[in-house]
């Protein structure tokens, strides 16, 4: 299938605009498959600012743009207008540090992180090695803090520690993000199993329902962040409320990282993504509104059309 002229144009002059950009499913802030979020994390973790294109939301890009580069997988990954690849080689890029060389930032540091497993803990991951072979032992961090143990073949960037007799395998973001550790092993009520703690990770997203809304707006100690696209905030505008759009993104994640934010969207579950893209990048009082615009109009001011 031959690329028709006019979305080569559109896909030239994207990538003409923007040094870096990354066709993906979803956004950067709210990516909408695994191989998306994994090259969104890499270059979030480098970049405040570039361009990501939701070929969700574009048939005639998400297409073209399989022609253009003719690369058959979303994401593809641009910089200085060529083709750089997809997740699995912005991940690669990213451990070998590579990446951070093509796009201009500060060589990655890759100390290994300080790590501690209790005694129980070490026991029961010993037991679960058992039958491992030569797989390695790997702890994920993910953007979001959310950590996971697998069994994978080691790599040649992986950052390695010995903790308790144990050898861990990390890549580099995770290695990163799990600084000071503790693995240790749990009971609760609700049956045992691994406990792992990180220090690093940002306090949870917390939720806020309408009614508590109006009071910190009432005090004048929050600040709210819209994230509804343009049409929809027309359509039922919420007064005094930030915008979040991509040009307003750096001076809204350069705020100081305690000041207050609240996220509205239309019923609480964008708004819930966006919350935690800003709660990884430090912010650490961070709330989404539960019913978003829609709970707003239906419980509190009956002026604001609903939709």
């Amino acid at each position: 299938m031959s690329l028709a002229p006019a979305t080569r144009a559109r896909i030239e002059a994207l990538l003409a605009e923007h040094r870096v950009v990354l066709f993906m499913k979803g956004t950067r802030h709210a990516p909408q498959c695994g191989f998306s979020a994994a090259a969104a994390d890499r270059l979030n973790a480098l970049l405040d600012d570039y361009a990501s294109v939701d070929v969700l939301a574009d048939e005639e890009i998400r297409a073209g743009i399989k022609e253009f580069g003719n690369w058959p997988t979303i994401p593809q990954l641009y910089v200085g207008g060529e083709l750089v690849g997809g997740a699995d080689i912005v991940q690669a890029m990213f451990d070998s540090g590579e990446l951070h060389q093509v796009l201009g930032v500060t060589a990655p540091d890759r100390t290994p992180p300080d790590l501690t497993i209790s005694d129980a803990a070490a026991a029961q991951i010993r037991a679960a090695l058992a039958d491992a072979g030569e797989l390695k032992l790997f702890l994920v961090v993910d953007g979001r803090f959310q950590p996971q143990f697998q069994l994978r073949e080691a790599g040649a960037n992986d950052i390695v520690v010995v903790a308790n007799g144990l050898e861990v395998h990390f890549d580099l973001a995770s290695a990163q993000r799990a600084r000071g550790a503790r693995i240790d092993w749990a009971r609760t009520p609700h049956g045992e199993g691994l406990a792992i703690q990180l220090p690093l990770a940002s306090p949870a997203v917390k939720s806020m329902d309408v009614h508590a809304l109006r009071q910190r707006l009432a005090a004048g100690d929050i600040t709210v962040i819209d994230v509804r696209p343009a049409g929809d905030r027309a359509r039922a505008p919420f007064a005094g409320a930030e915008v979040f759009e991509p040009e307003t993104h750096a001076r809204l994640t350069g705020l100081p990282k305690d000041t207050p934010l609240a996220f509205l969207c239309h019923h609480g579950n964008s708004s819930r993504s966006a919350a935690e893209h800003f709660r990884e990048h430090g912010f650490t009082d961070v709330w989404n509104i539960e019913g978003g615009i829609d709970a707003w109009a239906r419980e509190i001011d009956p002026s604001v059309p609903r939709y």
